[in-house]
């Protein structure tokens, strides 16, 4: 296997979490392990700049993430709205869990293809608990943060942002 085949998944400040192959359509479309499970690159980042707490951020900001067939991210919050949007390649279970200092398994939301019943888009509020269930079959979506996303902005509840 090739170097360029294996990746690593890191928690937040460094920590490695599991060595693992990448999946061919990560390679294909240049993507990363996301500490919190699941495989991303961003794509854009809105020019216009917003203040938040002090900060300058930019106004929004766009992932590509993928799900590999029985993969899966744990519960984690992000402080901006994020809107998915579903990209073409099969549905995903975005399970949200209120805003309480602990996630609550809730509503599930099927972001997926329109025709086949599934929701084209799903909003999670700012500072909602999220998380995908695995599937059986890869997905792929796009995120949208606004304001845009920062790992400063971004919590997990357990060490490396999956839960067993």
């Amino acid at each position: 296997m090739a170097d360029d085949a294996l990746a690593e998944r890191r928690t937040l400040d460094g920590r490695l979490i599991e060595r693992l192959e990448r999946p061919a359509l990560a390679v294909e479309l240049g993507l990363e392990p996301h500490p919190e499970g699941g495989w991303y690159r961003r794509t854009w980042t809105s020019p216009a700049t917003v203040a938040v707490g002090g900060a300058t951020r930019p106004a929004a900001t766009l992932i590509l993430f993928l799900l590999p067939t029985g993969e899966a991210s744990g519960w984690h919050r992000v402080s901006s709205s994020e809107i998915w949007i579903a990209s073409g390649v099969g549905p995903v279970a975005l399970q949200l869990g209120g805003e309480g200092d602990e996630p609550e398994p809730g509503e599930t939301i099927v972001v997926g293809d329109a025709g086949e019943g599934h929701a084209p888009q799903a909003v999670v509020p700012p500072g909602a608990w999220q998380r995908t269930l695995p599937a059986d079959h890869d997905a792929l979506v796009s995120c949208l943060v606004s304001p845009g996303f920062d790992f400063a902005d971004f919590t997990m509840p357990d060490v490396d942002g999956r839960t067993p």
